[in-house]
């Protein structure tokens, strides 16, 4: 029995749909693993800068990988910060994150706000990220304007020399 036009066509939109739905399958994989790549290099990267088997990294980086000079100073930050940032150097590693949400995290994550701010990473974009982020900071810095008022402590001399 011949298929229907109308068949024939649905037919032609799952095959579309699986064919589209493949593409996109596949580039979410090769940015995971763009991701765990990017990880990895960083690792070398600070293996290099400890060993101290190139004195000027930062000139280095520029010079054997074909990126700026500005470039090589934030991933060289990024791969220092995450020495102590295990579970975010880890879903890195994995392909989890983006270099793009690790970058931002490294700003303002500390080895007590890791877990909170990984499982935020994970349920927004990178743009929206970075804009959550700036808010903590301004929040943690405010926070810490705070603090530091009420530490303050003065004291004067009465005139009998008592403070």
């Amino acid at each position: 029995m011949e298929a229907t036009l109308e068949e024939r066509l649905v037919e032609g939109r799952r095959a579309l749909w699986a064919e589209r739905e493949g593409r996109e399958d596949e580039l979410a994989a090769l940015s995971a693993h763009l991701s765990a790549a990017t990880a990895r290099w960083l690792e070398l990267v600070w293996e290099i800068h400890e060993q101290g088997d190139s004195p000027d990294l930062a000139r280095f980086l520029p010079y054997r990988c074909g990126i700026t000079g500005r470039e090589a100073r934030e991933y060289l930050r990024v791969a220092e910060a995450l020495r102590e940032l295990p579970a975010i150097r880890a879903a890195f590693g994995r392909g989890e994150l983006t270099f793009t949400k690790v970058r931002a995290l490294t700003r303002v994550a500390a080895a007590s706000s890791e877990g909170s701010l990984l499982e935020l990473a994970g349920v927004l974009t990178a743009s929206q990220l970075e804009r959550a982020l700036r808010a903590f900071r301004r929040v943690a810095v405010e926070a810490a304007r705070d603090v530091h008022e009420l530490e303050y402590v003065d004291y004067y001399l009465d005139e009998e020399g008592t403070v």
